[in-house]
This record gives C-alpha cells, structure tokens and sequence, in this order.
C-alpha cells in the first residue's frame, strides 16, 4: 500500500507564499504521478497541479497557473507545491494523491491520497 502524506499548511496574509510538501512511501510505476487538489467548506474538489516523476512533466490549474510550481526531489520521495501571491480564494484544504501514467487533472485517476493540510489566507 503506497503511504502519501502532505504537509506545509498554515495561516497566511494575501500576498505571501507557502511551500506544501507531498512525501510518498515508494515511487513506481503505479504512483508515477503525485497530484495535487483542494477542497473547502461546500465547494467541488478542484484540481490544482500536478507532476510525474520519470518524465518531469507538470501541468496546473487555470486557477494557479503562474502563481503555483511543481518542484521535486527525487531521493527524498517528495513533490513540493510552492504557492505564491496567495489570495483569500485560495483557502482550502490541500490534498496530494498518487496515480499511474501521465498527470491528469480528473481525480478518479488518483488511487492513493493523503489527508490533508489546510491552507488559510487572510485578506
């Protein structure tokens, strides 16, 4: 079973950046993608970005795009989200999950997912 936790959430003003972190137990062909995704109170899961090991390829979310980045480091198993000029609408909960094949923005892709970190921006 691949393990997949997130951390890095917090309290922040409009404006700052924030690095969350997605470690996995192992990396194989079967988690070859870490996703990530976020959620808040009464809204749809929405897809944020996301990355894959073997191919480095990346791809966001019309949301974050510009604002948000991919980062890895591959001996340490983990993924890193690093988020900047965060806003209000930003606010969620933020979810890393693994899948096979290519990054995909569809959820239903994703087999393994952490718990969660929530992310709080202040205006």
């Amino acid at each position: 079973q691949v393990q997949v936790a997130e951390s890095g959430g917090g309290l922040v003003q409009a404006g700052d950046s924030l690095t969350l972190s997605c470690v996995v137990s192992e990396r194989t062909f079967r988690n070859d993608v870490l996703g990530w995704f976020r959620q808040d109170a009464g809204k749809e899961r929405e897809f944020v970005a996301a990355g894959a090991w073997s191919s480095g390829r990346t791809i966001y979310g019309n949301a974050v795009q510009g604002r948000f980045t991919i980062s890895r480091d591959n001996a340490k198993n983990t993924m890193y989200l690093q988020m900047t000029n965060l806003q209000p609408e930003d606010t969620a909960v933020y979810y890393c999950a693994a899948a096979p094949g290519a990054p995909t923005p569809w959820p239903s892709y994703y087999y393994y997912w952490g718990q969660g970190t929530r992310v709080t921006v202040s205006s």
